[in-house]
C-alpha cells in the first residue's frame, strides 16, 4: 500500500489537496513509540535498544501501575528524549487541574485529558508549556461500541464535535484516528495538533494485527490524512529486531515528508 499511497500524495500535493502537515516539526520526532511494558526497567531496555532512532516516547497506564512512572519521565528527559504522558486524566475539574499542575514542570511534552468542557478547561488552566491533547474517541471503539455507550451518532461526527469544543477551550490538539483526520482538517484547519494512535502495518505477517484496535490506518495514510504525529507500539515492540523496525518506520516517514 505504501508506494501507491505515496504516488497519490504527489498528485494531491500538485493539485493543492494534500493534508500533509507543514508544521515545523523535526521529521524524526513525528514517530512516537509507545512503551507498553510491565516495568520501568523493561521500558528503558527498549529505549536503549532503539537508541538514537527514536526521540519521542509515550508512557501509558500500564507503566503507571508498574511504579516509578515520574522517575521514568525524568530519566527520558535527561536522555534528551521527548515524553508523551498518556494517562487520559478524567476526574472532577479541581483534581484534573491539580494533576496537570503537578506534571507541567516534569519535562513532558504532551499529556492527554478525557472528559467534558469543565475538565478540559481545568487542564488548560494549569498547563504552562505542557501541551494538552484532548481524547476524542478511542481507536478501540467502533460504531457499535458507541451505540452501546449511548451515543446516537457516527464516529466522525462525535470526533468532530469533541475536537471543536476542545480547541475552543484552549487545548493544543487532539488524539484522533487517521480515519477522521481529514474531516478535522477540513472543518477546523491546521492550527492544532493531531496525534494518531493505532498505526498498523497492513502487510506485516510478523505482527499480530488481531488486537483491540479497530479504527486503524497505516503510517502513510495517517500522515496524508493530516496527522502531525503517529503513535506506534506493538509493530515495533513485537518485531524480531525493534531497532530495524523503528528505522524502517522512520525511513517511511522521511519519504512521505520529502515529497
Amino acid at each position: 500500500m505504501g508506494s501507491s499511497v505515496i504516488l497519490n500524495t504527489k498528485t494531491d500535493a500538485m493539485n493543492g489537496s494534500s493534508y500533509l502537515s507543514t508544521k515545523p516539526i523535526d521529521v524524526k520526532e513525528r514517530l512516537i513509540v509507545a512503551l507498553d511494558f510491565d516495568s520501568s526497567e523493561e521500558a528503558m531496555s527498549m529505549v536503549e535498544k532503539l537508541d538514537d532512532t527514536v526521540v519521542f516516547y509515550k508512557l501509558g497506564l500500564q507503566l503507571f501501575m508498574a511504579g516509578g512512572y515520574i522517575e521514568l519521565v525524568k530519566q527520558l528527559v535527561e536522555k534528551k528524549k521527548k515524553v508523551f504522558v498518556d494517562l487520559k486524566f478524567f476526574d472532577i475539574p479541581q483534581t484534573v487541574a491539580s494533576a496537570v499542575r503537578q506534571l507541567k514542570d516534569k519535562g513532558a511534552t504532551f499529556a492527554t485529558v478525557h472528559g467534558n468542557d469543565k475538565i478540559l478547561e481545568a487542564a488548560v488552566s494549569e498547563k504552562g508549556d505542557l501541551k494538552i491533547l484532548a481524547v476524542t474517541v478511542l481507536t478501540s471503539l467502533d460504531r457499535k461500541d458507541l451505540e452501546d455507550l449511548g451515543f446516537q451518532c457516527d464516529e466522525k461526527a462525535l470526533v468532530l464535535s469533541r475536537a471543536k469544543r476542545a480547541l475552543q477551550l484552549g487545548c493544543d490538539g487532539v488524539i484522533s484516528s487517521g480515519l477522521e483526520a481529514k474531516a478535522l482538517r477540513d472543518d477546523l484547519g491546521e492550527n492544532f495538533l493531531i496525534v494518531t494512535p493505532g498505526i498498523r502495518p497492513v502487510d506485516n505477517d510478523n505482527v499480530d494485527n488481531t488486537d483491540d484496535q479497530k479504527r486503524t490506518v497505516d503510517l502513510e495514510e495517517a500522515f496524508l490524512s493530516g496527522a502531525d504525529y503517529v503513535v506506534i507500539g506493538r509493530p515495533i515492540k513485537q518485531a524480531d529486531d525493534p531497532y530495524k523496525a523503528a528505522q524502517d518506520f522512520q525511513a517511511r516517514i522521511a519519504k512521505v515528508f520529502a515529497l
